[in-house]
């Protein structure tokens, strides 16, 4: 028996060794049904392309919790499981890129293609509708008065000669710049919304005017604070995207998905979870 290999036997076990590494490696890469070439072909066939293959880029300026902030390494809350529905349906992970907020509610950021989607419990304004594309309404929400309990402020007039905290490029501050006048107060701007809770607790500030939802979150972890007056503005959140391209389909794609949730449950259900009850009927 001849057991010195012959060179055409040689040969034909290297290919097959080679055939076997290829295969390795490709399904090493291939990821599954969640794999960024399947995400691209469900993109695709929606009439979406992605800033980043296999993700779906959400800017937002953090922290704005409960709706979004960081958990760790990890950003979580009530926009970011919202727009997972987006993701999911299309077959991709979320990635958050934290952002001046200025760049969202402008356009700029999905004009550079920093991001697909925007989020940060966006108000719903013309000048906003003007610069990029909106989702439907996901929420209602309105203008609260958070100070100390122990201030003695219960409006905005027991303000005058005091210092009123708001975050700069928000309805917010909008609403607390329109009233200064007519009150006596000064409005001081803070670029996030942690910076100007923390400054109302520490006394820098006398009194913070901000979302409910965010306010109200903030008292219910902090019980030497309270929020003492409502401002029915009358507001409604929104998703971002793009003016043209991918924006107006991502934005048709979430519509779509929300009309789903409030249908079936999801959306009570991821409600339930960061505000602790049922949306009101």
């Amino acid at each position: 028996m001849n057991i010195v290999p012959s060179l055409r036997t040689r040969r034909a076990r290297a290919l097959t060794a080679s055939a076997a590494v290829l295969a390795l490696t490709l399904t090493a890469c291939g990821g599954g049904s969640g794999s960024s070439s399947g995400s691209e072909d469900k993109a695709k066939a929606a009439g979406i392309t992605l800033v980043k293959p296999g993700k779906l880029t959400i800017c937002t300026h953090l922290p704005y919790k409960p709706f979004q902030y960081k958990d760790g390494t990890k950003v979580v809350g009530f926009d970011v499981d919202l727009l997972d529905l987006v993701a999911k349906d299309l077959g991709v992970e979320q990635d958050v890129v934290n952002i001046e907020w200025s760049q969202v509610t402008s356009g700029a950021a999905f004009q550079a293609k920093k991001c697909d989607m925007g989020m940060g419990a966006m108000t719903i304004t013309p000048e906003r509708q003007a610069a990029i594309s909106i989702t439907d309404p996901y929420m209602d929400a309105t203008q609260v008065l958070m100070t100390k309990k122990d201030s003695g402020i219960k409006s905005l007039a027991d303000l005058k000669g005091k210092k009123l905290g708001a975050q700069a490029d928000t309805t917010g501050k909008k609403y607390a710049d329109a009233n200064a006048a007519a009150n006596g107060y000064t409005v001081i701007p803070f670029n996030d919304l942690a910076l100007q809770e923390n400054n109302v607790k520490s006394g820098r500030v006398d009194a913070a005017i901000n979302d409910n939802g965010v306010l109200y979150d903030f008292v219910k972890a902090n019980d030497d604070m309270a929020v003492v007056a409502e401002f029915h503005t009358g507001e409604q959140y929104g998703f971002g995207a793009l003016k043209d391209g991918s924006g107006p389909k991502l934005v048709a794609k979430f519509n779509e998905l929300l009309t789903k949730a409030r249908s079936d449950g999801k959306y009570n259900e991821i409600y339930k979870k960061w505000f602790g009850v049922e949306p009101k009927k």
